[in-house]
């Protein structure tokens, strides 16, 4: 499978339809944006759970630019607010796909499947639930979810709690999870798809200011997100550029031995 490495993480290179036709066999899809990069860079666990996922596309118009900046262009934005409709749409008259939602405030979460199955004309969305605030550090609640999953028959779970959240509970628990093969990391996607949020129009999100918009419509959640880690994500990207950047979770030699991989390759494209 095709893929660009942006600083530490390795982002796999494919279309909408190609991950919606893939998933038929199941995996983890997690969908990389700035903020994820930049915790990939303090926090290790985060790290080390990023590499197992079988699917780590991009969820930023940022990142694109950023990728032909760096000679390797991504072919196709995915976020999780586009990836979810996409994936009940394909599926909708696939009635062996049933999903359990979990994340977002009760009534949200529940409006979410409401919305849904009420426009897919099934039931696809075949349970929901909201864990409490704190709920990945209860490992009784967590168990609790656990069952309520597995009691649900779904097999497919798209989980919003934000990340670093959503990916570690997604690792810590896939396999107690008996039924589940495919596992959708999403975000706010769950307040989207309940109408609590509204998208930017496609205009904004296709020149690449979905970011501000969402600044503008949540400040006091989103700022230190956006404009703290600008600035040092674009040092890192400059650094990357020019053979420089170093991945704090590996040794000197691995990241040597990568840099040099990467100069041959971006010699052999030239």
């Amino acid at each position: 499978m095709r893929k660009v490495n942006l600083l530490n993480v390795s982002l796999h290179n494919i279309t909408m339809f190609e991950l919606l036709e893939r998933l038929k066999l199941g995996g983890v899809v997690f969908t990389t944006n700035v903020d994820h990069l930049m915790k990939l860079q303090k926090h290790q666990d985060f790290y080390d759970v990023y590499q197992d996922a079988d699917y780590r596309v991009c969820d930023s118009k940022i990142l694109m630019y950023v990728s032909r900046f760096l000679g390797t262009p991504i072919y196709e934005k995915i976020s999780g607010s586009d990836l979810f409709p996409a994936f009940y749409r394909y599926y909708q008259y696939d009635k062996s796909i049933k999903i359990f939602l979990l994340g977002a405030e009760a009534q949200v979460v529940k409006m979410a499947q409401q919305r849904i199955n009420s426009k897919i004309s099934r039931r696809i969305i075949v349970a929901a639930h909201s864990p409490s605030f704190g709920f990945e550090k209860n490992e009784e609640e967590c168990q609790k979810i656990v069952d309520m999953i597995n009691q649900s028959g779904a097999n497919v779970l798209a989980i919003g709690v934000g990340a670093p959240k959503q990916e570690l509970w997604i690792a810590k628990y896939r396999s107690q999870l008996n039924n589940v093969k495919i596992f959708l990391a999403i975000g706010a996607t769950i307040n989207f798809e309940a109408g609590i949020i509204k998208r930017s129009p496609k205009w904004i999100s296709e020149i690449g200011f979905e970011w501000l918009y969402r600044l503008i419509s949540e400040p006091k959640r989103l700022w230190k997100r956006y404009l703290l880690d600008a600035i040092p994500f674009l040092l890192l990207i400059i650094k990357q550029k020019m053979q420089l950047y170093k991945n704090p979770w590996q040794s000197d030699n691995q990241n040597q031995v990568r840099q040099i991989q990467t100069l041959v390759k971006n010699v052999k494209n030239m």
